[in-house]
């Protein structure tokens, strides 16, 4: 098992997600975070252009199985990029265990996909 953590920009996440659901990936969690890196992004606001202190960015986060991560990622990449610096990473973890509370389920059965 796998643990995708993906830091995306705000405005592709709803491309990025679409992707994922019609891919069958249907449960993942994801929350608004900001950053704090040397590559700054300018902003216009009432005509006048500034640098923001934080860029927001979505954590998007999946459990899933070995044999799906090359799916997933690759999903990921194509549809969270724009070609410009700023697009963000992705970081893969080898998971030990999953539990479902339900049932009781361990390992690669307690995971949706």
């Amino acid at each position: 098992m796998k643990k995708v953590e993906a830091i995306i920009r705000k405005s592709k996440f709803k491309v990025v997600k679409k992707a994922l659901v019609e891919a069958g990936f249907e449960f993942f969690t994801y929350w608004l975070v900001r950053d704090k890196t040397e590559e700054k992004e300018k902003r216009m606001y009432r005509g006048v252009e500034y640098e923001p202190p934080a860029s927001e960015r979505i954590l998007l986060t999946l459990i899933i199985k070995d044999e799906h991560l090359e799916q997933a990622t690759s999903i990921i990449v194509e549809s969270g990029k724009t070609g410009n610096a700023g697009d963000g990473r992705i970081f893969v973890y080898a998971l030990e265990d999953a539990l479902r509370i339900q049932t009781g389920e361990h390992g690669d059965n307690a995971v949706p996909y």
